[in-house]
């Protein structure tokens, strides 16, 4: 399927953007030039909005009183340890060494902790900046996947660069990229999947030709079967350290091996071979084998800490397996007890809290989580404002991205079963894989900024919605579709920096805190 622009062919008039955008890229130095330079200028803003006086307030915002304490102990003993009662305000004060060796009981695995705590080892415990770095250089560099998964999708860079550019700009992006939680690790990992599975794709197609043609019978009962998929493997591992992160991994693997063995059997019935479908099951077989195995290892290593020492929870010298657990070692048979206490919790929280929202309120945007609110009044703490200063992180994402992003995602739907587009298959798989889930546990105590998985996902819908409205739809012109196109983009913009004080904890006036509260359920 060919992704030219539609601006490139003879029998299209060209408007002034098109050849705006095609003086850019007039020659091939040009586009070599670009190809490096718009997803370098997209990263750097992405950085800027993430590392920005990321170290204010100083204080564990939200569940940070969790992760970064945990994060501390399980860098320096290999597994997270208790902590006193009320250890935040001595941790805040610098006293970062406070913990026990006894082990503590935490409900998720080990690799987003080790990655935070990384970051506390390069610039100190006691700096909150280092609390929070690697999830803004996570954070960063999810942007610069989606750059790469756009742009190795289509082989636009224009679409790239808007596709990245709304992610960038995104709040419960740059939200989750600048306190340190989880969920932005494992936005990265999901996406460093789906870029995985987009290079097998495209290399699996051809090597499939290819073999083919080497067949003497055009067609054939039975295809080749295909063993030499090193991104297909690289996918399988990065969905382990998904998983390594947070246990909603799982659905990935679930959602990429469906996606994978449903394209191979589409594949073989284009390519010609009789036995299609029974056909893509014996090659479903080998993907299994290079996707699920792989993800085991890597999740099992993320354990090594744990593993490795004797202090940590359920990390017993005594083994707790039954059964044909018995035939495991020991730390295996404590370590399988320790999953089955944490599937137990995670089932069973129902706990209720007062910015929990769940997944079918997300589309809708109705209760996003507060996770930081402070008032000084003036000279206080450095205030200038003559009112006083309000200081608030709240993980709104821009209304309009998110709004117009469900309703792409839509639209992509319809055109997915009018055209059959692999590359709206790919994106509608990753909304699937990032959102149905949750639809299983209405009574379970969860929050919309989870939704910062499928941002990612909704940027892509999105810019496809705006790519077919650029080109022209029926009742506007193509000019006025790219017009129109263009304006959205700008209002995006215009809201992001209406958003971002509110996003990054900057000190506003209370009045101006206000006027971003636009449901009552937002307060």
């Amino acid at each position: 399927m060919s992704t030219a622009l539609p601006s490139l062919r003879s029998d299209i008039e060209p408007t002034r953007l098109d050849r705006w955008r095609d003086a850019l890229l007039a020659t091939p130095r040009g586009t070599r030039l670009w190809r490096w330079l718009a997803p370098a200028l997209v990263t750097i803003v992405a950085a800027l909005l993430r590392l920005f006086h990321i170290g204010d307030p100083h204080a564990l915002v939200f569940d940070e009183t969790y992760y970064v304490k945990d994060s501390w102990s399980q860098w320096v003993l290999g597994y997270p340890a208790t902590w006193p009662e009320n250890a935040d305000a001595s941790f805040v004060a610098g006293d970062t060494g406070i913990f026990s060796v006894e082990g503590s009981y935490v409900v998720h695995p080990p690799l987003g902790r080790i990655l935070i705590g990384a970051g506390m080892a390069l610039l100190g415990p006691d700096s909150a900046t280092g609390w929070r770095l690697s999830a803004a250089i996570f954070g960063t560099a999810t942007v610069l996947l989606v750059y790469l998964v756009a742009y190795t999708l289509t082989r636009s860079i224009p679409f790239a660069t808007v596709a990245s550019g709304l992610l960038a700009i995104e709040g419960v992006s740059i939200v989750l990229s600048r306190v340190s939680l989880l969920d932005v690790f494992l936005t990265f990992f999901i996406v460093l999947t789906f870029w995985f599975v987009v290079l097998d794709h495209r290399r699996t197609g051809d090597r499939l030709d290819a073999a083919m043609d080497r067949l003497p019978d055009p067609t054939p009962a039975w295809g080749p079967l295909l063993w030499d998929r090193p991104w297909l493997l690289a996918a399988g591992a990065a969905a382990g350290a998904a998983t390594a992160v947070k246990w909603s991994g799982l659905y990935l693997i679930a959602a990429i091996g469906i996606y994978v063995v449903v394209t191979d059997a589409i594949a073989r019935r284009r390519v010609g071979i009789v036995q299609w479908p029974m056909d893509a099951v014996r090659q479903g077989l080998i993907s299994f084998v290079l996707i699920v195995p792989v993800s085991f290892v890597v999740y099992l290593t993320t354990w090594s800490g744990w593993l490795f020492t004797t202090g940590g929870y359920m990390r017993s010298n005594e083994p707790a397996g039954t059964g044909l657990l018995t035939l495991l070692p020991g730390p295996l048979q404590n370590l399988v007890a320790y999953h089955e206490s944490m599937y137990g919790f995670h089932v069973g929280l129902v706990t209720p809290h007062s910015y929990a929202s769940p997944a079918w309120q997300w589309p809708l945007l109705i209760r996003p989580t507060s996770m930081y609110w402070h008032q000084d009044d003036v000279g206080v703490n450095g205030c200038a404002l003559p009112n006083g200063c309000t200081e608030a992180i709240a993980s709104n994402s821009n209304p309009l991205i998110w709004w117009a992003g469900i309703v792409a995602s839509v639209y992509l739907l319809i055109r997915f079963v009018l055209v059959r587009d692999w590359r709206h298959a790919l994106v509608l798989t990753g909304l699937a894989a990032t959102y149905v889930p949750w639809l299983l546990y209405p009574e379970r105590t969860i929050f919309q900024f989870y939704t910062v998985a499928m941002v990612p996902f909704l940027v892509l819908a999105l810019t496809f919605a705006l790519r077919d409205l650029a080109q022209g739809v029926r009742g506007l012109t193509r000019a006025q579709g790219q017009v129109i196109a263009l304006v959205f983009l700008v209002v995006c913009v215009g809201i992001s920096a209406f958003w971002y004080p509110v996003w990054a904890g900057l000190p506003v006036s209370y009045e101006f805190w206000r006027l971003h509260n636009w449901l009552p359920s937002w307060i």
